[in-house]
Formats: C-alpha cells, sequence, structure tokens
C-alpha cells in the first residue's frame, strides 16, 4: 500500500509530496495569482482504458492543440491525459482534503510544459507538469457532461482494455467558478515525483450516485482473472511541511 511506496521509490517520502489536506485558515490569499485559461481542441481526444488503476482518457500532445496557461503556470502546458480517483462509497475517494473534508471522487487534468524536449523530460523537472484537479461532489443530480465518459465503461471493463474515444472537449467537465488553491507537490503514484503545479479547484461538480457507482463498476484485474472491483485509488495527504499554499480569491 501506499505507506510502503517509499521502499522503492525514497521521493514518496519527500517534502513536496501530494496530495495534501488544504485548510483555509492558513491559506495565503495571493493577488498576483492570474486567471488560468485552458483551450481543449476536442479533435485531441483519442482513447479511453482501464489501466486496472484509475479510468483514463489520452489525449494527442505532439504539438499545442490541447493547452492550459495562466493562473500560476509560467507559460502554456498541453494536455495529456485525464483520469479519476474515487473511493468505495460516496463519502471518500477525493486525494485532496479541504478542512477536513474528503469529496467522492476528484479529477485529474494532467499537462506538461512543452519547453522540454518530451513528457519524460518534463517529468524530472520542478516546473514540469501542472495538474487541474477538480472534485466530485455526490448529490442526486447527474452531471449530463459526465455521460459521455461512463457511457464507455461498459467497454473498458476489465484491466487493460481500451477503446477509441475521439472527440471530446474536457473543458465541459469544469465548475462555473475558476477560483483555485495553488502549491507545488508530487504525483499521487509511484515514483510520486515532485514536479507538480496543482491547481486545485475550490468548486467542485455535482455528479449522481448512479455515476459514481459507475466508476466502481470497474475491474482492477484482467478479463481472465476473477473480478476486483477497482475503487480506493486515492492516495492519503501527505505532511505539508514548510509549503505555503496560496489561492486566488
Amino acid at each position: 500500500g501506499p505507506d510502503q511506496w517509499y521502499k522503492n521509490y525514497p521521493i514518496a517520502k519527500g517534502r513536496h509530496q501530494s496530495p495534501i489536506e488544504i485548510n483555509t485558515k492558513e491559506v495565503h490569499y495571493d493577488r498576483s495569482l492570474l486567471p488560468w485559461f485552458a483551450s481543449y481542441d476536442p479533435g485531441a481526444a483519442k482513447t479511453i482504458l482501464n489501466n486496472g488503476k484509475t479510468c483514463r482518457v489520452v489525449f494527442d500532445d505532439s504539438f499545442d492543440r490541447s493547452v492550459l496557461r495562466g493562473g500560476p503556470l509560467p507559460g502554456v502546458y498541453r494536455l495529456r491525459q485525464l483520469h479519476f480517483h474515487w473511493g468505495s462509497s460516496d463519502d471518500h475517494g477525493s486525494e485532496h482534503v479541504v478542512n477536513g473534508v474528503r469529496y467522492a471522487g476528484e479529477l485529474h487534468l494532467l499537462h506538461w510544459n512543452p519547453k522540454y524536449s518530451n513528457y519524460l523530460d518534463a517529468v524530472r523537472r520542478t516546473d514540469g507538469i501542472a495538474v487541474l484537479a477538480i472534485f466530485l461532489q455526490a448529490r442526486k443530480t447527474p452531471k449530463p457532461e459526465m455521460k459521455r465518459i461512463l457511457e464507455e465503461i461498459n467497454a473498458i471493463k476489465t484491466k487493460g482494455k481500451e477503446a477509441p474515444f475521439p472527440n471530446f472537449d474536457p473543458s465541459i467537465l469544469f465548475p462555473k467558478s475558476h477560483d483555485y488553491w495553488t502549491y507545488h507537490g508530487s504525483f499521487t503514484t509511484p515514483p510520486c515525483e515532485e514536479c507538480i503545479t496543482w491547481i486545485v479547484l475550490k468548486e467542485p461538480i455535482i455528479v449522481s450516485s448512479d455515476q459514481m457507482a459507475k466508476l466502481r463498476s470497474l475491474s482492477k484485474h484482467a478479463e481472465n482473472e476473477p473480478d476486483l472491483p477497482l475503487v480506493d485509488n486515492w492516495r492519503p495527504t501527505q505532511p505539508r511541511y514548510f509549503r505555503m499554499v496560496s489561492a486566488s480569491f
């Protein structure tokens, strides 16, 4: 489990690890923080897959066609993939925690800095990666914009399954407010490289319990193995140490 990762990946015990708990009393409002902008080309969406750890949508990142800019970022970052974290029930599942509240899930849109020659190079740099994180809050009302992703769940039921996923603009998933917290952290899966500028949106998106249940219907195992539900793919919060969390609002 996550508490053993450091044995193979020592950086997992580093001082810039993610996720963290955001305590709004300790957050610093930074008036110099700009609004962020995403311009995504729906034609960049390629495939959706189950890698045994999450449901992931992959985008063409061979040039600057879907990008994130502004906010705390020094330049343009290219969208590479999006994926979800969720729990075994609606009362937990998000990775970041706000004032003790854990949401039902968390969506991560992962971007890399094309000033580096490729993605693998960017992962080795402190300013290499930018992740836009959006909380999923489970209520009665479904989010229609999630429908397209969830419709493909049956096609990628088991680990290793992949399906074409053309023409999708992930910005339809954004909440109304673009207010955010930002801090420097890491990947929440091994090797846990400390290369991420996190942009965590304050406003969650509302999804239904049925939609969350659909994510839980995925399997951790391949088709010919016993079915093991893919749930609780979130990492516990890590110490913040001396890091400052800044707010745009």
